[in-house]
């Protein structure tokens, strides 16, 4: 079985192993940039107003706290200063009210706010700054430390996730990569090769929020597996086997 094993493990591909294994020294044009996310529907935003007027510009900022839950691991809920996205995809802003924001990117609801500051005339040469503050993804399967990685920075391409999650193990899948992907309300499904230098030019290089990266066991792990499931059951009855033999010996002499 050890010799068997050995002659497969011997006759494995290991280019299956690499990333990019057909890419040679190049220099390559950024042809796909950092998509900018969709606001969705429970999403956490937090929005900052500013103006040459600090007096009147205040009640803008007036701390808004949003029940998250936290833990993904831990279960608990924290409190975190921003605007929850109700199911409706609406925020409650101050004096303006509400404010349709579900299927806007950040920018648009910055400019969105600026246009109804000036209009109103309730501030003059506004400053608006949105950022998304519950922007994650998440990285499950043959990695290192499958986990849910936080970005700060609302960009994150896909080589950077799996190194965050301790990179794909021995035992992963480079060339059949998962990327689950939610949008209007549709889940897509898109299989990556990491051993092709095509990811550089994929639309799904730079992750959205929420994007689930699922990396798959290879035939070895599988392999492997399934020989121990197997070799298990035979080996303990061995060792039962060997026991009563001996015991045997034992009440001989």
């Amino acid at each position: 079985m050890i010799l068997f094993q050995f002659l497969i493990s011997s006759c494995a591909n290991v280019r299956k192993t690499e990333y990019f294994a057909d890419q040679n020294d190049a220099i390559i044009k950024s042809q796909n940039i950092a998509p900018s996310s969709s606001i969705q529907p429970n999403d956490i935003l937090s929005i900052a107003v500013s103006s040459l007027n600090p007096n009147a510009t205040s009640i803008f900022n007036t701390p808004n706290n949003s029940n998250i839950n936290s833990g993904i691991a831990t279960g608990i809920n924290l409190q975190s200063t921003g605007y929850l996205v109700n199911n409706e995809g609406i925020i409650q802003f101050p004096v303006l009210g509400d404010i349709k924001v579900a299927g806007l990117t950040t920018n648009q609801l910055r400019l969105e706010i600026i246009k109804q500051l000036t209009d109103k005339k309730l501030l003059v040469d506004p400053v608006v700054m949105v950022r998304q503050l519950n922007f994650k993804v998440s990285v499950l399967g043959e990695v290192g430390h499958p986990m849910v990685v936080s970005v700060p920075s609302e960009k994150i391409s896909l080589l950077e996730a799996l190194g965050m999650a301790g990179d794909i193990t021995i035992y992963g899948r480079k060339d059949n990569v998962m990327v689950i992907r939610e949008e209007n309300g549709e889940k897509r499904i898109k299989r990556l090769d990491l051993n092709s230098k095509e990811l550089f030019s994929s639309p799904y290089y730079y992750l959205r929020s929420n994007d689930i990266i699922y990396v798959e066991a290879n035939q070895s792990k599988v392999t492997n597996s399934s020989q121990a499931t197997q070799l298990l059951p035979i080996i303990l009855s061995g060792l039962s086997f060997l026991a009563i033999i001996i015991e045997v010996i034992v009440r001989r002499n």
